[in-house]
């Protein structure tokens, strides 16, 4: 069930499978520990096969829980963008070095992440919200959704800027990456091959860790408060950025 038998492998598993539990439901950059995780214990192409179907249980709890919290309104603009996105990152997921295409995403969601402190700190209440922004934003979500497992922090980055309330922020990413995820499934099955039937297997056994996951996610969100929330949502894009600069 598990690519590799040996006890490591098996607890880094699991592990990943409670981290993304965690994410779906509001600790986002839990999400981001994972990838590196995968990779050691399972290699870098394999683990890209093993983390898509964690991510697709997780997301079907993360929805369940906060459907009723998305702003379609966003959605709507997102979806068309992200999917031309994931299109045009799986061809050129052959070509860009996977380092050289990390760190320049994480040099931008940094100087992304001090513009929003600035604005935490009374720089501004808000980034305009217009359609080039959704429109850059849903095409750079589904592009990095499909290079390298980083669309999470991107999509923070640009929810947070909306400044939406504590539950439609969740419910609204939980929504994207249900539908972003299902929709790159042919694209790992077909054209990059890193989808099988163990993938599913593995994905299975895991789900009782990526509930307990999702149920402590939600425990620890509704202990903040929404100031509290955003600064805990700041830090923990600033220790995934930090991750996805050293793995």
């Amino acid at each position: 069930m598990f690519p590799s038998a040996d006890p490591f492998s098996i607890a880094i598993a699991v592990l990943v499978a409670l981290l993304i539990g965690m994410a779906k439901t509001g600790v986002h950059g839990a999400g981001m520990l994972s990838v590196p995780l995968l990779a050691i214990a399972f290699g870098g192409k394999a683990s890209s096969g093993l983390m898509l179907p964690m991510l697709l249980v997780a997301d079907v709890f993360g929805v369940w829980y906060y459907h009723r919290h998305a702003s379609f309104q966003h959605l709507k603009i997102l979806f068309p963008w992200s999917a031309i996105g994931v299109v045009v990152g799986s061809w050129a997921g052959n070509y860009i070095p996977e380092e050289t295409f990390r760190m320049f995403m994480a040099a931008t969601i940094f100087i992304s992440l001090a513009v929003m402190i600035w604005m935490e700190l009374g720089g501004r209440d808000k980034i305009p919200d217009n359609l080039y922004l959704g429109i850059a934003a849903g095409f750079l979500g589904g592009f990095t959704s499909m290079i390298g497992n980083l669309a999470g922090t991107v999509m923070v980055v640009y929810f947070l800027s909306m400044r939406m309330p504590k539950n439609s922020f969740i419910g609204t990413l939980a929504w994207f990456f249900l539908v972003v995820n299902w929709f790159k499934v042919p694209f790992h099955a077909f054209y990059w091959h890193t989808i099988n039937t163990q993938s599913w297997l593995t994905a299975l056994a895991v789900t009782p860790a990526i509930i307990l996951g999702a149920y402590l996610g939600v425990v620890i969100v509704r202990k903040m408060s929404e100031h509290m929330y955003r600064w805990f949502i700041l830090g923990m894009t600033i220790i995934a950025a930090i991750v996805m600069v050293l793995r």
